[in-house]
């Protein structure tokens, strides 16, 4: 380690390279896969349900247990205590499916052996009778079947509906679909458990939960949590899909190891994985909406339909999410909204990056989109007549005012920079003179509640170590997934004590290092761990600076941090000096770091609260050329204006928006997921479940960050969240399509384009528009 100088720039606010960067791309980066395995390790796989609804009438296992390096095949009378890993304690998702499977693709027994080939092999000798039930896969069939729900629905309501409606001089009416989404992360679920004495167990696991893991795991075996212990020191890539999704393959790792008091290592292939694990919902939204002949909304009732799948999982927060974003950035006079969480005999659906808000957002625009084509205006000129206000017309349907609205300014700021007047003259232009190609663009903003909406998730803790060298060594409660959360709390500990940030060392996240933590998700983790890493780092500072004030015999008044160290008077003493001196003195120099989000509540019962600390904002603007003989066609351009507050790493947050950007239109274009009528996931490949390409990049992608922006709040350096709230601004993408499309009927007539709007479904739209344009 380096000697101090005496002045150390502050590393916080400025462009850092991602912790894991150089190791990720020179391959030296360990994810659970890597990880050395001890001596005898085995490997377990799942074998599967190939029904979609079914009693299972008998199993014979007996070809799996003789075949070649099997050492045993656990079953559900196998687990030691419950069988059951349902994350909100319905007791409606077992380990192992036991009288009757409930998806296609559910495990019903796992196959250990020597080695994974041996166990994934075995796994299909399996011989399971079935007597079939009926089953639903999607969210049209659940309705017909009387709709059973997996939980409770939300109603969310404010001011007089029926009034609103009378008093609007119009009413559209109208049905938009949106699609499932898989997560699609680059290392698939995997869990590594290893026996240690007496009840213990370890858990090397690819999560973004690990307190998650720990109680599942002591759940299934009956022991503590404190019993078990889960380590995770990078994903490859969660999006929301390794928040619950991981307890299977976690648990069934740790039964195997308990029972065969060996290590097992469970790794599903990228197939199975699809078929297993939840995705992102798939939404049906029924809506009317009462408006003048201005454009502006007087009321809003909707209905969003979710397929939720076989278990609840988080279908429950997650359609409650998308109500609270069903009014994106506009004010609705009057409102009421209400969630359907279907249950279908799918794989359960779970979180996914932004967790319903997306799809709420989604809708919002909508109708939007529906009112302007009716009034044969501009979709933007709807979006200004509509926004929040910043003194008035600023209460959300849950009853949470809006502070700090600076929506108008991103959306104006980037209407200039992005030249989208005279854009969208040249392309009315082009529009009017080419026959075959056709051309879209759009402007569509977004404003995003920033805070875990089940408000004991809003607490986080963190464990600060200050070595007599003067470096530190952070464990916190977050999870590094790729989208630089330790870098940037390393960020916010070396600013605190005035150090490089290389004298920062944040070690894996361990249940055993801090308790009780919250998922790594709801794009909280920066502000949760932060504030406790800078928590931790306060106390530490604290102690430190009445030692150096007793040393040097001056008040405690006089002692001033600075960048390098402390200043004692006249004296600066550099920071690596005052930990020696401290560990000389007997002076304590660790402690644990906590944080809880203030000002926030929410009470579901009556659908009131302020559920959200802050808001996100941003806005994106993009251009797209359709082939109307094809349907196919391709981004032109985006240009994207976000909202984070005070940037911690610039470089970083870019990369989020960008990630963020192309993830969302890939969602909203591109990625279909269809079962067939037998239940199954068809598009369970690369080969089948197209995700972006490279070459699917806006040809033009001009992405960055509102400079001028400061968290009004006092989140970690006036900072705002940055993980979910781009992702909606994919949904530009849509909109400019819809043009394209629209511009065939001279646009007479909204699009209303379902997603994800593949190239297939613009075509039909393109074919709808000419008989309906000529009907006209």
């Amino acid at each position: 380690m380096n000697k101090q100088s005496a002045i150390t720039a502050s590393p916080l606010h400025v462009s850092v390279p991602h912790d894991s960067a150089i190791k990720q791309v020179a391959g030296r980066a360990d994810y659970v896969d890597d990880l050395p395995e001890p001596e005898g390790t085995l490997h377990a796989y799942l074998g599967l349900s190939s029904r979609a609804h079914a009693e299972i009438v008998a199993i014979d296992l007996d070809a799996v247990r003789v075949a070649p390096g099997v050492v045993g095949v656990l079953t559900a009378g196998d687990i030691p205590a419950e069988n059951d890993i349902s994350t909100v304690h319905k007791h409606d998702e077992p380990v192992f499916a036991h009288r009757v499977v409930e998806h296609h693709g559910q495990a019903i027994f796992a196959v250990v052996a020597v080695d994974r080939e041996a166990a994934r092999r075995a796994a299909r000798l399996a011989r399971i009778e079935y007597r079939d039930l009926p089953h639903i896969t999607d969210i049209a069939a659940a309705r017909a079947a009387g709709g059973q729900l997996v939980t409770e629905p939300l109603k969310l309501e404010r001011g007089d509906v029926e009034a609103g409606f009378a008093a609007s001089q119009r009413r559209v009416k109208g049905t938009v679909t949106i699609g499932g989404q898989e997560h699609f992360y680059l290392e698939s679920q995997v869990a590594l458990a290893i026996p240690g004495e007496d009840d213990e167990i370890t858990i090397q696991a690819s999560t973004q939960h690990p307190t998650e893991i720990q109680v599942m795991v002591a759940q299934v075996l009956g022991i503590p949590h404190a019993a078990v212990t889960v380590n995770m020191r990078r994903m490859g890539g969660g999006f929301g899909g390794k928040e619950t999704q991981g307890n299977l393959f976690a648990c069934v790792a740790a039964v195997a190891a308990r029972k065969f008091r060996r290590a097992v290592k469970l790794r599903p292939d990228r197939d199975d994985d699809f078929s297993i694990t939840g995705k992102r919902h798939d939404f049906v939204v029924d809506y009317e909406v009462g408006y003048n002949g201005d454009g502006r909304i007087q009321a809003v009732t909707a209905t969003y339909a979710a397929r939720s799948g076989y278990s609840a999982d988080l279908s429950g927060p997650v359609t409650d999410r998308a109500l609270f974003h069903a009014d994106n950035a506009y004010w609705y006079p009057a409102v009421r909204v209400q969630s359907q969480p279907l249950k279908t005999n799918t794989v359960s659906n779970t979180a996914f990056r932004g967790f319903g808000g997306p799809q709420g957002i989604v809708a919002a625009e909508r109708w939007i989109e529906d009112i302007a084509y009716a009034l044969g205006k501009d979709p933007l000129d709807i979006r200004k007549a509509n926004f929040y206000g910043t003194d008035s017309n600023n209460i959300t349907p849950y009853h949470q005012v809006v502070e700090d609205n600076v929506i108008h300014r991103v959306v104006d700021e980037l209407e200039q920079s992005s030249d989208y007047q005279a854009r969208r003259r040249a392309i009315l232009a082009f529009n009017r003179k080419s026959k075959v190609l056709r051309k879209g663009i759009a402007l569509v903003p977004v404003k995003f509640g920033i805070s875990f909406t089940a408000t004991w998730h809003n607490q986080a803790g963190a464990l600060v170590h200050v070595y007599r060298d003067g470096s530190v060594h952070l464990s916190h409660g977050g999870t590094e997934m790729g989208q630089g959360l330790h870098t940037k709390v390393a960020q916010v500990l070396a600013d605190a004590f005035g150090i490089p940030l290389e004298w920062v060392k944040i070690t894996a996240s361990n249940t055993g290092k801090v308790p009780n933590t919250s998922a790594t998700a709801a794009s909280s983790g920066t502000d949760l761990n932060g504030m406790a890493a800078l928590d931790g780092a306060n106390q530490i500072k604290a102690r430190m600076g009445t030692h150096a004030a007793r040393l040097h015999g001056v008040d405690p008044a006089e002692v001033v941090w600075q960048s390098g160290g402390i200043r004692v008077g006249a004296k600066l003493m550099r920071f690596d000096e005052l930990a020696t001196s401290c560990w000389m003195h007997r002076v304590q120099l660790s402690a644990a770091g906590f944080y809880m989000t203030p000002e926030i509540y929410w009470d579901r019962s009556t659908g009131r609260g302020r559920p959200f600390y802050y808001f996100a904002y941003g806005a994106a603007c993009a251009e797209a050329t359709i082939d109307t003989l094809t349907g196919e066609y391709q981004v032109d351009r985006a240009d994207l204006l976000e909202d984070v507050g005070r940037s911690l790493n610039p470089a970083i947050d870019i990369g989020q928006v960008e990630g963020a950007f192309v993830q969302g239109m890939g969602w909203l274009t591109t990625e279909e997921l269809w079962w067939d009528q037998k239940g199954q996931l068809r598009t369970h490949a690369p080969s089948t479940y197209k995700i972006p390409l490279a070459s699917d990049v806006p040809r033009v992608f001009n992405v960055r960050l509102a400079e001028w922006s400061t968290n009004s709040k006092p989140a970690i350096g006036r900072s705002k969240a940055v993980g979910e709230p781009p992702l909606v601004l994919g949904y530009a993408v849509v909109e400019a399509l819809s043009m394209a499309v629209a511009s065939v009927a001279d646009y007479r007539i909204a699009p209303r384009l379902d997603m994800p709007a593949t190239p297939e479904r613009v075509l039909f739209a393109v074919e709808r528009m000419r008989r309906e344009g000529a009907a006209t």
